[in-house]
């Protein structure tokens, strides 16, 4: 009886190390099989990660331009308040932390009603300064010396994807090089209608083959001008009173234009403003950031 338990001890150890060096090897060729061969997924994988690898630095570069690009707008819209409204704009929180409130269920009850008490005055500031600025630009419009500036595309149906460079120093497409561009490139084909951006009167008219070629400057009062260049033809009288919209010429390449585009400029009392803070009334809020992005990233103008 003795035997026979030794001879079953046996067969069952030799069973267990079978099992184990089955185990073991099956491990092993996996692993080895792993190391050497991919699956169509791992594949895939690898691709996409080598993809990812290549298009970070673009995306690097994309994410910079366009941090850059709202800090522009935070700026340009201080001076819009500043320049066109003669007040400062509303200086909203920065950012708001949710931190405070990663830890919700250890929070005391306490802690909660102060914080969302504290969040309550600045949103309540925040409305009275917002109110209060109203107020102030009503008042600076009911003026009766007030004179609303440009405001409106010299373009009908005018589309953001139709935005070229605006002001700043921009490669010259003839000369190569970086040059002052004291207006905004507005791309449109050969032909299209030039209409005035306000009521004004028309102050200059120039014919030339050179420089801006044939160009129109509106005087607007309070010491706002418009001027259009490189047009094809000229249909405005130097002297004459003309209302929003009135047509005083169509798009073309007179001067030295690079191809068929209005060259715009707003100024006043000589000073450049960049044309795209004066385009609210044609576009809405999306299209104008995207006319901020396009002009601020393209660094070639047409003339």
């Amino acid at each position: 009886m003795k035997a026979r338990k030794l001879t079953v001890g046996k067969v069952l150890r030799r069973i267990l190390r079978f099992f184990v060096g089955t185990l073991s090897m099956a491990i092993l060729y996996y692993a080895v099989f792993a190391l050497i061969f991919s699956t169509d997924t791992e594949r895939r994988l690898l691709m996409e990660n080598r993809m990812y690898e290549q298009e970070f630095p673009e995306l690097s570069r994309k994410e910079a331009l366009i941090a850059d690009v709202v800090e522009g707008l935070r700026v340009k819209d201080d001076l819009i308040y500043e320049n066109i409204f003669h007040t400062s704009a509303p200086d909203m929180e920065p950012h708001a932390s949710v931190d405070f409130l990663a830890g919700l269920d250890s929070i005391a009850d306490n802690d909660i009603v102060q914080y969302a008490e504290k969040k309550i005055a600045f949103l309540e500031s925040c409305s009275n300064l917002v109110e209060a600025n109203f107020r102030q630009v009503m008042e600076v419009i009911s003026d009766s010396g007030f004179v609303m500036p440009p405001m409106t595309s010299p373009l009908e149906d005018f589309s953001f994807a139709q935005t070229g460079a605006s002001t700043g120093d921009k490669m010259n497409p003839f000369y190569k090089v970086n040059m002052r561009h004291d207006g905004l490139d507005l791309i449109a084909p050969s032909g299209e209608p030039v209409h005035a951006a306000a009521d004004g009167v028309v102050k200059e008219v120039i014919r030339s083959r050179k420089g801006l070629g044939n160009v129109v400057v509106i005087d607007h009062e309070n010491g706002y001008f418009t001027r259009y260049a490189h047009l094809s033809d000229v249909e405005a009288v130097r002297g004459r009173k003309v209302r929003r919209g009135t047509r005083i010429g169509h798009v073309g390449v007179s001067g030295n234009s690079f191809a068929p585009h209005l060259h715009y400029e707003v100024l006043r009392d000589t000073v450049v403003l960049d044309p795209v803070n004066h385009m609210f009334a044609s576009v809405t809020p999306e299209e104008y950031i995207n006319m901020m992005i396009l002009s601020v990233s393209t660094g070639q103008s047409m003339d």
